[in-house]
């Protein structure tokens, strides 16, 4: 009996290369982690888990300001060294909620984008999703299936080469 060997697409294959050269990678990386504003609790304990843990092994980790799965990053790694987080904000810091105020006082490195004050927010947060992608080497987004602004930061990260790992709390 004869079989056919179906191949992967090359694409498919760089992909996964890429993957494993990043396991095996020791060296410290900067990881944007993403995600929707509306969690669930047990989910919330399972970014902080990964937030801590990228933390202590050395890694820098980037992500927004908002409530959710930001927040959930942002408290994790402050609790782990400050010096390893960089927030950046779609707008300036007045325009976030006073609960994200509080807890981004005490982030070291926080990056405000007042010109972007006038812009609707979902236009803000794509336009703050792809710089926070530009300055990452890998990402990491929790997300809905109809987080249409979360899907499309991971298309864009794809297409920049990015290693993307994508996490769906439905």
């Amino acid at each position: 009996m004869t079989r056919s060997l179906d191949l992967p697409a090359l694409d498919r294959i760089d992909t996964l290369a890429q993957e494993l050269a990043l396991l095996q990678d020791r060296s410290k990386r900067r990881i944007a982690i993403l995600g929707s504003r509306h969690v669930p609790v047990v989910s919330v304990h399972l970014v902080e888990l990964v937030s801590r843990s990228l933390a202590q092994e050395g890694h820098s980790l980037i992500t927004s300001g908002s409530q959710g799965v930001n927040a959930a990053v942002i408290r994790s790694v402050l609790e782990v060294d400050a010096s390893r987080l960089t927030v950046l904000l779609p707008q300036s810091l007045d325009r976030q909620p006073r609960e994200s105020r509080e807890q981004l006082e005490h982030v070291l490195h926080l990056v405000e984008k007042p010109e972007n004050d006038e812009l609707p927010l979902p236009m803000a947060s794509s336009l703050c999703n792809q710089e926070i992608i530009r300055r990452c080497d890998q990402l990491i987004c929790f997300a809905f299936h109809d987080s249409e602004t979360l899907l499309a930061s991971c298309r864009t990260a794809e297409d920049m080469g990015k290693v993307v790992s994508l996490m769906f709390f439905d």
